[in-house]
């Protein structure tokens, strides 16, 4: 994956290394399994930590101009494609896309819906509209299988997508499983109508039929019954909340061959 030089975000906040000082809802071993099947979810109990009171971020907080090193600058570079993108979108619409903030953290970090913790992975809160991402779950997406820089670029386009959602007045519905099992595959649907134009002649990103794969293996390494079965569980499909592989797969493709966000919206 090749993202060309260019602009960056101004929506970007790096509070990695300071430390939310904030209730960790579940101890950090034995998580990989919760960590990677976690990280899409809307649900966020596991972040609050038990708790539910809402904690505002730091007063004051000034983005990042320039990103010193290169993971910051990868992710910085993605959320630029995501803004490009999305606010052309919305332009071609008549309308005018709220670009939303991203935190890289380390650890736990103070969020508008509790304290957000590494253990959850990356996610969205509606209440600040922020995604919140801990690098370090990367590596274990890696170790799940999904390999590569656009798995990277593909978890940070489903939570933009869970903010076009949020924009829309889709999020905050209701929790049954059926629901956020929805939610979630339209994210992934949304995710790949960013890839569609993202990586069209006008767009900053180059993607290859190997960084497809790699996004398309992020998507099956975290869907429910993949989880269940790596945690030796029997694959209960009335408890998924996220999809199955293959229903997060197809949701990432309709939305990357067709690159019409009607697609994800029918």
């Amino acid at each position: 994956m090749l993202i060309r030089p260019g602009r960056s975000s101004g929506n970007l906040i790096d509070r990695r290394g300071k430390g939310g000082g904030g209730r960790a809802g579940f101890g950090i071993g034995g998580l990989v399994l919760l960590l990677v099947g976690a990280y899409f979810g809307l649900d966020l109990r596991g972040v609050v930590g038990g708790g539910g009171a809402s904690t505002a971020g730091p007063v004051n907080e000034q983005p990042v101009e320039i990103p010193q090193d290169e993971s910051a600058q990868f992710v910085d570079a993605v959320l630029v494609e995501t803004e490009n993108v999305w606010g052309e979108i919305y332009r071609g619409a008549g309308e005018s896309y709220p670009e939303p903030n991203l935190v890289l953290y380390t650890g736990s970090t103070p969020t508008a819906c509790g304290y957000g913790q590494a253990a959850t992975g990356p996610f969205y809160c509606p209440g600040d509209r922020t995604v919140y991402i801990d690098l370090s779950f990367f590596q274990q997406l890696q170790r799940m299988g999904a390999e590569g820089d656009f798995a990277v670029a593909y978890v940070i386009a489903h939570e933009i997508g869970h903010h076009v959602q949020n924009v829309e007045g889709l999020l905050g519905r209701s929790r049954s499983n059926a629901m956020s099992v929805q939610t979630e595959l339209q994210a992934d649907c949304l995710a790949g109508i960013w890839t569609h134009h993202a990586s069209d002649e006008r767009g900053r990103v180059e993607l290859n039929e190997a960084d497809i794969e790699s996004g398309i293996s992020a998507a099956a390494a975290v869907g429910d019954d993949s989880i269940q079965r790596g945690a030796g569980q029997a694959v209960r499909p009335e408890s998924f909340t996220h999809g199955s592989s293959r229903q997060r797969v197809d949701a990432f493709l309709t939305g990357y061959r067709s690159g019409d966000v009607r697609a994800c919206f029918g």
